[in-house]
């Protein structure tokens, strides 16, 4: 992956795109994004994450990024996926707001405007809902609500429509957080747990006019998979003793038992101890067990304290 160099250069928006084989879609893009700021006052830079396109989509970011200042270029070399592609994006951003956004032309670079002003009402995420979403109905519409319901359901954050890529974000939060799996579509549940406050705006969307589409119904499973990921972290994360020593305990009742069963056989059935060979190793397992998950929770809230010191630390240096 060529990750290109950070500067000093003050930059108040970063706009994140990943691209996979949309070779017609780029230069369209990149001329409506430019029309949608030029008349205001923002100084931004564009990053654009090409995910190991093989229909030259690659070649024709490398020449904008040396055609226009703004525009700086990530290349994957192969393709691994949108929460890749974003997360790489978003950690190469220096700008005080992040968007991010689809590189197919279906979101509407002229509705940044209206996120960042909502932005700047005191948000630190605002997530575009497509109200009037310009997509089939039986491979996107309704596999998409079922996820969407599925979503927030289990992080508890009420959106109409997690699946929208065009977001705006707190540059300093959002940096704070790491994309993998499919978890692009839980920015918003992640960026809760660092105490965002998230809006939701009504956004544009256009049917897709250039190249395929990525999405298959496979992804919807995958999501489903991950939203076990995202309930053990929302509920766990802070606190990871609590959730090793709740699981351990298990293994603590199961070794207690069989110590029980190991003092009945001996003083009441009058068992020899070489008849509770088995018993006893299994007394032994269960009980070792959970002292592993009791140390593996110490283990964990320590790496959770020093995280969250590091992260205070950092977010008083930027204030």
């Amino acid at each position: 992956m060529d990750i290109p160099q950070k500067t000093n250069k003050e930059i108040d928006l970063s706009i994140v795109v990943p691209f996979f084989n949309e070779k017609e879609s780029v230069l369209r893009l990149h001329d409506a994004l430019i029309k949608s700021l030029i008349t205001t006052d923002i100084v931004f830079e564009a990053i654009y994450v090409d995910d190991g396109s093989t229909d030259g989509t690659r070649d024709i970011l490398k020449q904008l990024a040396q055609e226009d200042e703004n525009v700086r270029v990530i290349l994957f070399r192969s393709n691994f996926g949108q929460s890749a592609a974003m997360g790489a994006g978003f950690e190469a951003t220096r700008g005080r707001i992040v968007v991010a956004m689809d590189g197919d032309l279906q979101n509407d670079p002229a509705d940044i405007p209206l996120l960042l002003a909502k932005l700047e009402e005191g948000y630190d995420v605002v997530s575009g809902w497509r109200k009037n979403r310009q997509d089939k109905v039986l491979m996107r519409k309704i596999p998409s609500k079922i996820a969407n319901r599925l979503i927030c359901s289990v992080t508890d954050v009420k959106l109409h429509d997690t699946g929208c890529s065009l977001k705006a974000f707190r540059g300093d939060m959002l940096r704070r957080i790491t994309l993998y799996g499919e978890f692009h579509r839980f920015i918003p549940a992640l960026m809760r747990m660092e105490g965002a406050r998230i809006a939701e705006l009504p956004v544009k969307h256009h049917a897709r006019k250039y190249g395929q589409s990525k999405y298959n119904i496979s992804r919807t499973f995958r999501v489903i998979m991950d939203l076990t990921t995202i309930r053990m972290l929302m509920r766990h994360l802070k606190n990871p003793l609590e959730f090793f020593i709740g699981f351990g305990g298990l293994f603590m009742v199961a070794g207690s038992v069989s110590l029980f069963a190991i003092l009945y056989k001996l003083l009441v059935m009058q068992n020899s101890w070489a008849q509770l060979n088995i018993l006893m190793i299994l007394a032994a397992l269960f009980l070792a067990t959970f002292v592993q998950f009791m140390f593996l929770g110490l283990i964990g809230r320590l790496i959770v304290e020093s995280g969250s010191r590091k992260s205070l630390v950092d977010l008083t240096r930027d204030q």
